[in-house]
């Protein structure tokens, strides 16, 4: 991550809060899944145990490549050019590819990321959001291998005959309450209104 001096005012305040919702557990567990399905390590060596940080686990994804290998796996074809360049630029347009990618595949695009927030580490956090996003879109997508995180919900309609939802409507709930034995009978606050011609 190159190097940036201090923000201070808003940005600065900004900064500091995205780096203070970095959560290294959810981390941890991207980067498993991510391993597990590649079959491969993030970084050569690492502790498989032990989290990256925020800043290693950029560097491991920055170039784009491992994220557009991991959709073309879930999704054979998703990324059709893959470039191997070093330029940024070239990198930049392999974090765009997947992200295109994994929105085709039906991650919501508020899950998304922008390229510059993986690219420049300006957000990492909504990079790990994503992928735990695209975890849980790929089983709902039947993808059988490693998992990560809970399953995405399926919507459940209902749907009631005429007759059922006219027999509803007649139906007083509890909660509603009932006036028959209501009265303001003997109701008296404060001073009476008194009327005098």
């Amino acid at each position: 991550m190159a190097y940036r001096p201090m923000a201070y005012g808003l940005t600065g305040e900004v900064q500091r809060k995205i780096k203070g919702k970095y959560d290294i557990n959810l981390e941890q567990e991207a980067r498993i899944w991510i391993e597990d399905v590649l079959q491969l390590e993030l970084k050569e060596g690492a502790d498989p145990n032990q989290a990256l940080g925020q800043s290693e686990f950029q560097q491991c994804l920055k170039d784009g490549k491992i994220l557009c290998q991991l959709i073309n796996t879930l999704s054979p074809g998703a990324v059709k050019k893959l470039n191997e360049g070093k330029m940024a630029f070239k990198m930049m347009e392999n974090i765009s590819n997947f992200l295109t990618a994994i929105e085709k595949y039906g991650v919501s695009r508020h899950d998304l990321f922008q390229t510059v927030d993986l690219y420049e580490g300006q957000n990492m956090v909504q990079v790990v959001n994503a992928i735990h996003a695209l975890g849980r879109k790929a089983q709902k997508n039947g993808y059988t291998g490693p998992v990560l995180g809970v399953r995405e919900s399926e919507s459940n309609p209902r749907n009631f005959s005429e007759e059922k939802l006219k027999a509803g409507q007649t139906v007083i709930g509890l909660q509603a309450g009932t006036n028959k034995v209501a009265s303001q009978a003997g109701m008296n606050f404060g001073k009476t209104r008194s009327i005098i011609d």
